[in-house]
């Protein structure tokens, strides 16, 4: 468990990364989160949203606090982060992880906006793949037309 230099603080952002996610929570004081609980292996449904110890949430993993959206993006004040956390606390919320993950719900918290980076990173990344191969594609199809076209030549 490595802990942050830093503690966090009421409305701060928790990072924790999981092996190929990372998951967010929303520090609310007295070493609780809030944070909506995706689900288990599945990419979309109903999920809870619930206040539990930052170390229980964190487990073995690393976490750090991650407000990095605030050069950006007005943070809401601390208090009505916490007290918007807390009145969600035991209800349920739609999780779809494009759409609307545990990022987009601890940003809609602090900001107002729900955004998720990593799912714009994953975007990113697929749109790249995929101009990748298309460009691969065409140079392949286009050598094989140059090469059909210097055998019939010949």
């Amino acid at each position: 468990l490595k802990v942050p230099i830093h503690e966090p603080k009421p409305g701060d952002l928790i990072e924790i990364f999981r092996n190929v996610y990372e998951h967010w929570a929303v520090y609310v004081g007295d070493g609780y989160v809030v944070h909506l609980l995706g689900p288990d292996g599945e990419s979309m449904g109903k999920n809870n949203i619930l206040k539990q110890k930052l170390l229980e949430v964190v487990s073995s993993d690393e976490w750090h606090i991650n407000n990095n959206m605030d050069q950006e993006k007005q943070p809401r004040p601390a208090h009505v982060i916490v007290e918007q956390a807390n009145k969600l606390v035991g209800t349920t919320r739609s999780y779809n992880v494009v759409d609307y993950n545990c990022e987009h719900f601890a940003t809609e918290l602090r900001y107002g906006a729900a955004e998720s980076q990593q799912v714009q990173d994953a975007l990113k990344i697929g749109l790249g793949v995929t101009g990748v191969s298309l460009a691969l594609g065409v140079v392949i199809v286009a050598l094989l037309i140059w090469k059909n076209n210097q055998s019939t030549s010949n």
